[in-house]
């Protein structure tokens, strides 16, 4: 064994696991990701559909899945409505 690895290794362990983890992160606007495959793997959460994701990945290394940070946009707010009656004087 060369002089040196057998300390070598555990602090290499030690250093990798205190490294701050990048965050996945997720568009949450949008209800579909596509997982791209390759060297440098990502996610793309910028689909509207199922239907439009598989249409874009076809031909490359890729999946298309639910978004799991997925949020639907809340519906807006109904302004109450007044109704104003006419009332008929004699």
């Amino acid at each position: 064994m060369i002089p040196g690895t057998r300390l070598a290794l555990p602090i290499m362990a030690v250093v990798w696991l205190n490294a701050p983890a990048r965050a996945q992160t997720y568009d949450p606007a949008y209800p579909v990701c596509m997982q791209i495959y390759g060297p440098v793997g990502y996610m793309d959460c910028s689909y509207a559909s199922l239907q439009q994701c598989k249409v874009l990945a076809v031909g490359r290394s890729a999946m298309c899945l639910a978004n799991p940070s997925f949020r639907p946009a809340k519906p807006a707010a109904r302004a109450a409505r007044h109704h104003h009656l006419k009332v008929d004087r004699p």
